[in-house]
């Protein structure tokens, strides 16, 4: 085994699947484009703020509107996800509860 091998390597393993395109998206006014076809809560905070603030009283609420499926618009819970489509809007808001 070489360095490059590990034990665990699996060379006929399939990547990771991408869509064929990307998806405009609007995040906090930023345009972005992202391969997935849904978002997560921590997905969508990630998008909107690369390096997050952290603390025991920190709150992100997330609205969106312009989305797919059945729910096209709301609020988005911590552990939740929402199916997205071209031109899905998302406001993230982050506050202190001290």
């Amino acid at each position: 085994m070489n360095d490059r091998q590990r034990p665990n390597d699996k060379p006929d393993a399939p990547a990771e699947q991408h869509l064929d395109k990307t998806i405009g998206i609007v995040v906090n006014g930023t345009p972005k484009r992202t391969e997935l076809e849904s978002l997560t809560f921590d997905q969508v905070v990630a998008l909107a703020f690369p390096d997050p603030p952290t603390g025991k009283y920190i709150c992100f609420t997330i609205t969106y509107r312009g989305a797919g499926g059945r729910k096209p618009e709301g609020s988005l819970i911590e552990g939740g996800s929402v199916k997205i489509k071209e031109g899905t809007v998302f406001n993230v808001t982050v506050t202190d509860k001290s």
